[in-house]
């Protein structure tokens, strides 16, 4: 029955998604704004049912939900030493990736067993992004968390973009709808105006490269959501992802990554794939420019935007070719050296690139991953890290998106939000 429901709501999520009012630059062309807010998604694959490990990480989650909606980092382990004083203490990363896994499931703010825990959730980062200032990268005054410490200050921000993004426009009605279409437009433009020259938001924390991959997979999201994201912004963070990665070595950056060449591939993999996603979409409008564009200057322009698209996916398949080459080097997938909440959001950004490519190479690597995280989670239904993020709400939820990536919502119409 749990199935039936998840998927009923899951295939929910593909319907037109409309993107709300605001104001846009003069500059955008009046087809872009007939055009923009009407992406969908689905899955990549057909999902599987949801397994006995994964619902039994659902329900941890749920009972440990704060009353304010809000999850704090949770028991870590006690090998990293201090942090108890903000086990309960409710935090937005903690919180917006608790509840995309609720939401992975199939459940919406307004439908599905879980209905109640993400709507309130979702209150709480609209609550924590509204209290924020206007123009800094912060969306929240709470500091000191372990995730924070390990993946950057703006962890945060980045998940929050996630979050939003996903449940924009399946609210329970118009208020929490606009609300909710505020709050993200709060938090693109903060992302937007503090992006660097070359593409990146910052290099705090011990892998701050896991935090560029998510913040760029989340102004993409949002893009394919019908928010009006600048195609600039997207270019520098795609241009970012494709310079990780050295074909002629077959090497992925180092920088941000702490030494871990999983972080950095997977990083790159997961920004790129989206990126590349969001470029699909928009093919088909610059190949119509190219060619019938009234100007000569509109049509070069358009010519280089379909280059740019093609070199993205020509970079993106050789980063999937290498890092597929090593999904059966131990020593590379293990990481750090143990499971930690950063292997799970790697693991989850080479899942949601793998899906989408799909034949064998997929399967095979569903199929090693579901296996060992089955294998290591908690008789209670949580996952622990054994470094670094090492909290159970966040390793249970990472956890969870692994597990459940065949659900990844992939764009399938040809209207993406630009400006």
């Amino acid at each position: 029955m749990r199935y039936g429901i998840a998927l009923m709501v899951l295939l929910s999520l593909g319907v037109a998604i409309l993107a709300a009012a605001g104001d846009k630059p003069a500059t955008e062309t009046k087809a872009a704004q007939a055009d923009a807010g009407k992406a969908a998604w689905a899955p990549a694959v057909k999902p599987k049912p949801l397994s006995k490990n994964v619902e039994r990480g659902l329900d941890w989650l749920v009972k440990h939900q704060l009353p304010d909606g809000a999850w704090g980092q949770g028991e870590e382990s006690a090998q990293m030493g201090g942090g108890a004083e903000m086990k309960d203490v409710g935090s937005v990363a903690d919180t917006a990736i608790a509840a995309l896994a609720l939401v992975r499931s199939g459940n919406t703010p307004k439908q599905g067993e879980y209905a109640d825990a993400v709507r309130k959730a979702v209150e709480f980062v609209c609550g924590e992004i509204e209290r924020s200032d206007g123009d800094s990268l912060y969306v929240t005054d709470v500091r000191g968390t372990r995730v924070q410490s390990k993946l950057g200050p703006y962890i945060d921000t980045f998940l929050a973009n996630l979050l939003l993004a996903e449940v924009q426009h399946h609210m329970p009605d118009q208020k929490s709808e606009k609300r909710v279409s505020a709050a993200l437009d709060k938090v693109l433009h903060k992302i937007q105006k503090n992006q660097r020259a070359d593409g990146t938001w910052g290099n705090e924390g011990w892998a701050p490269t896991i935090a560029q991959g998510l913040a760029a997979k989340g102004l993409n999201r949002a893009a394919q959501g019908g928010k009006a994201v600048s195609p600039q912004v997207r270019e520098r963070a795609e241009k970012y992802s494709q310079s990780q990665y050295d074909a002629r070595s077959g090497k992925f950056g180092a920088e941000g990554s702490a030494g871990v060449e999983l972080y950095s591939a997977s990083s790159a993999l997961g920004g790129l794939a989206d990126s590349v996603n969001t470029n699909a979409q928009m093919e088909a409008e610059f190949r119509q420019q190219a060619q019938s564009a009234p100007s000569a200057p509109e049509r070069q322009q358009a010519q280089a935007t379909l280059r740019r698209f093609d070199e993205a996916k020509r970079d993106l398949k050789a980063a999937q070719e290498a890092v597929v080459a090593r999904l059966d080097d131990k020593d590379f997938i293990a990481g750090f050296g143990s499971n930690g909440g950063e292997e799970f959001l790697s693991y989850m950004n080479i899942g949601e690139s793998l899906v989408v490519k799909g034949g064998d190479e997929w399967k095979a690597w569903d199929k090693s991953i579901t296996e060992n995280l089955n294998r290591v989670q908690n008789s209670d239904g949580s996952w622990t890290g054994h470094h670094c993020i090492t909290g159970r709400t966040f390793c249970t939820s990472s956890a969870l998106l692994v597990l459940m990536v065949d659900r990844t919502p992939v764009p399938i119409a040809a209207k993406i939000g630009r400006r």
